[in-house]
């Protein structure tokens, strides 16, 4: 019967082109599974097949686990304490072996063994074409519709599937079989049966590609792709930048006639592309993303990431776009959180800010209301830049003498300790679960103290726009923050029910 097995082995190996020790590997498993069926409880049974005479011995196991672990699997594991009574060496995530009968192998049942032989030689048939078609280095993942499965498209290249999941498709766009596809390639996720490759046409990152297809120059290094924001379907921002000066690298994505991105909008039903300068200014970046908007004025905020955008009436719809759209692409493209203002908002936030200087310095520095306009008038909005801006800069102000500017600049350390202090005691406050919460550093924990906010319940009550508000943080981050605060949420309402 060994021998039997021996030339079916090499037969297998031959017919299907795969390793002998692929097929060894797999009446290995027939052989465990087997085994572990004559056993009540759940064990682990491991098969040791001699390549070269076809004997094989069957061994139980179990898993060394931490003591203070316990054991999940009582069946499959073994404390570490007792695991060192047998073998005094041993570690823990090794294993202790205990040599049992082997299973004969004619009562396994030749379908069952077959069938696991069968499926161990196809996963690794579907592995080496995988990497084959993997190695070949191609983004773009071209083939035909080749069935539905719960939605998804089913794209098959050759002997290759791709998944193309309904939300990642394009809106509107309806696919049948037989029709030819692109799409992204985004990952391989090898649990997932027949169709392991994860498509998209809908990810920036396929605009992208089809502009390096369309335009040789990107390809050549004159031209760079800096970042995109997509609607799927509906509008798209794409950010160049040319590394010779000789070359228009909006005209030369636009190509002859719009050639070149009639070319990407046709292949993305119709979706219509801004191409936009990319500039190391930040400001300038995003006055070019919020074309064909005119910016009046615009105000960085560095330390929030966040730009006031000035516009007159007749710009303000165009800025915005239609259901925002306009704004919210530009601010996914340039990474910044942009806040479209008109001249008459803008001119009340101007107002509540100095208001609000005046009032700081007034009450912090001990000065008067004369005293603290002259400051807001040389641009003065802080405690810290009246404490810490070179005393030369302070001695050039008219009326401003050296005493007078020590005085100022003494005034605000001391009211800078004395906050530093105050901020310390509230930090102090919070409770310590809000501290543990993944992504809260001392920054923000400060922010949120400063709110009044020091309990994990009182971050999860919180929406979205409440935290945006209060620490300056994206969207994306602040709904990650907020989920993780509800997590104990449903644990406790999962220990209650259960």
């Amino acid at each position: 019967m060994n021998r039997e097995m021996l030339m079916l082995v090499d037969a297998i190996s031959r017919e299907k082109n795969v390793e002998r020790d692929v097929v060894f590997s797999a009446v290995e498993q027939a052989l465990a599974q087997a085994t572990r069926k004559v056993y009540s409880g759940d064990v682990d049974i491991r098969v040791a097949l001699d390549r070269d005479s076809g004997q094989y011995e069957t061994f139980r196991r179990w898993h060394v686990v931490p003591d203070e672990a316990g054991l999940q699997l009582p069946d499959q594991e073994i404390l570490l304490f007792e695991a060192k009574e047998q073998i005094s060496d041993i570690e823990v995530d090794e294993y202790i072996e205990e040599s049992v009968e082997s299973l004969p192998i004619g009562r396994i049942g030749a379908m069952a063994a077959k069938q696991v032989i069968l499926q161990k030689i196809r996963d690794a048939e579907r592995e080496m074409l995988l990497n084959d078609f993997m190695s070949r280095g191609d983004k773009i993942f071209v083939g035909t519709v080749k069935r539905m499965d719960k939605g998804d498209l089913i794209v098959e290249s050759g002997r290759v599937e791709g998944r193309l999941r309904r939300n990642e498709m394009i809106p509107k766009e309806n696919f049948r079989t037989g029709d030819r596809v692109r799409a992204m390639i985004m990952s391989v996720d090898l649990t997932l049966r027949g169709a392991p490759i994860l498509l998209s046409r809908s990810a920036p990152e396929f605009m992208m590609e089809l502009f390096r297809n369309e335009v040789p120059e990107i390809e050549q290094g004159l031209l760079e792709l800096k970042s995109c924001a997509r609607d799927a379907g509906s509008r798209a921002k794409v950010a160049v930048l040319s590394h010779d000066k000789r070359i228009d690298p909006i005209g030369t994505c636009v190509g002859v006639r719009g050639t070149r991105v009639t070319a990407v909008t046709n292949e993305l039903a119709g979706e219509r592309v801004d191409i936009v300068l990319w500039s190391e200014d930040p400001a300038q970046f995003v006055i070019g993303a919020l074309a064909p908007a005119n910016v009046s004025s615009i105000v960085v905020d560095e330390e929030r990431h966040s730009m006031d955008v000035v516009v007159d009436e007749e710009n303000l719809a165009i800025a915005i776009g239609r259901g925002g759209q306009n704004v919210r692409l530009t601010s996914e493209l340039t990474g910044w959180r942009i806040n479209i203002l008109d001249m008459a908002e803008s001119a009340k936030k101007h107002s509540d800010e100095v208001d609000s200087s005046r009032s700081l310095f007034m009450q912090k520095l001990d000065v008067d209301e004369e005293m603290a306009d002259l400051l807001i008038a040389e641009g003065f909005t802080s405690l810290e830049q009246v404490a810490y801006v070179p005393l030369e800069e302070m001695l050039e102000i008219e009326s401003f003498d050296q005493d007078t500017v020590n005085e100022l600049r003494a005034r605000a350390k001391d009211a800078l300790l004395n906050q530093e202090i105050a901020s310390e005691e509230s930090v102090a406050r919070v409770a310590y679960e809000l501290q543990d919460i993944e992504g809260v550093n001392s920054d923000l924990l400060q922010l949120l103290a400063d709110k009044g906010l020091c309990t994990i319940d009182d971050l999860a009550d919180l929406a979205v726009d409440e935290l945006i508000e209060i620490t300056g943080q994206s969207e994306d981050d602040a709904k990650k923050l907020i989920l993780k605060a509800r997590e104990h949420w449903f644990t406790d309402e999962t220990a209650v029910h259960g």
